[in-house]
């Protein structure tokens, strides 16, 4: 397994791959609302920012160029990422069923596998060979039926495709944030920095987000303390207040994604092209690694299909003041 780094480890979607897929219904409309839930957001208050990077460690056919200037008006953003526990209240509430349910199937990072779910896979996507198609893997069963969640009810959840994080904002009372909003949120006040809490990934030595550590996608030394997915509130939070907005799980944008569109001259609140055929991600996650995809860096950004899911993809949610 020898990593090419002109790719995100990241973006493996359903479609990539020559395997069944269902014809799935939609289920966003049938998503129940309920009360609010603005318990543990925060107030981020508008106004502009230098987004996006010229940095030589970027990707530029990312799209994470020119740096820009940008307006986003005030929101709340939800201060961590939903948990296990945040989408259990809402399937509990609506019975909802995810995608990955519905398919029966999920991409799985290797390493996490037990070793009985290992001989049973029976599809590996051609290029990331890291990921593996395991059947009954889902948002509760995350590396397959032999496993739960019950110790990780305090994680992110995973498994969840683009439409069923809009189906729980539905519910919620909440939206998925524009890619200008996570990026502004995530930079915390910094200007023009690489990461929430400045431009060293360790200082003095510290672990500030959940990445591998070690040589991808060999061997992690699990350095930051996690192979897969931390607790939603590890780590410091940067200067608004909010947890883990990179390492740790790619999170959802509204967003279509293009590497070229640049928001076309719009400057104030953009909202991206008005269609395309993947949805935006922000953030990185526990698989990203200098070598290979350093995306979690707060200008970094890939994209994947609306139904896709994988075990390192999660959201968090904003509002409208």
């Amino acid at each position: 397994m020898s990593p090419a780094n002109n790719k995100s480890c990241c973006s493996v979607s359903r479609s990539a791959i020559g395997y069944p897929t269902a014809n799935l219904e939609k289920a966003i409309s049938q998503a129940f609302r309920s009360q609010d839930h603005q318990e543990d957001m925060v107030r981020i208050e508008g106004g502009e920012f230098l987004m996006g990077t010229e940095d030589k460690e970027g990707f530029p056919a990312d799209g994470e160029g020119p740096i820009r200037n940008v307006k986003v008006n005030s929101f709340l953003m939800d201060r961590f990422a939903v948990s296990n526990t945040k989408f259990l209240e809402f399937v509990s509430a609506t019975n909802y069923k995810t995608e990955a349910e519905k398919y029966g199937w999920s991409f799985v990072f290797y390493k996490l596998l037990s070793s009985d779910m290992a001989n049973r896979v029976k599809h590996v996507p051609t290029g990331t060979p890291w990921w593996e198609v395991v059947e009954g893997a889902n948002w509760y069963c995350p590396e397959g039926p032999d496993s739960n969640i019950n110790d990780r009810m305090d994680h992110p959840v995973v498994h969840v495709s683009w439409n069923d994080a809009v189906a729980y904002c539905n519910w919620a009372g909440k939206r998925l944030p524009t890619e200008a909003e996570w990026e502004y949120a995530a930079r915390g006040g910094l200007i023009q920095k690489k990461y929430p809490w400045g431009d060293e990934l360790q200082p003095n030595g510290e672990h500030h987000c959940n990445i591998w550590q070690g040589e991808f996608p060999v061997e992690n030394t699990v350095s930051d303390g996690y192979l897969g997915t931390a607790p939603i509130d590890t780590f410091l939070p940067n200067g608004f207040g909010l947890y883990n907005m990179v390492g740790n799980v790619w999170e959802w944008c509204s967003d279509w994604f293009s590497p070229d569109f640049q928001f076309k001259g719009q400057k104030d609140n953009p909202q991206g092209p008005s269609q395309g055929e993947t949805k935006s991600m922000r953030g990185g996650s526990y698989l990203c690694h200098e070598s290979y995809c350093n995306r979690y860096r707060v200008a970094a950004r890939t994209s994947n299909t609306p139904d896709s899911s994988t075990g390192n993809i999660g959201f968090r949610c904003v509002t409208d003041l």
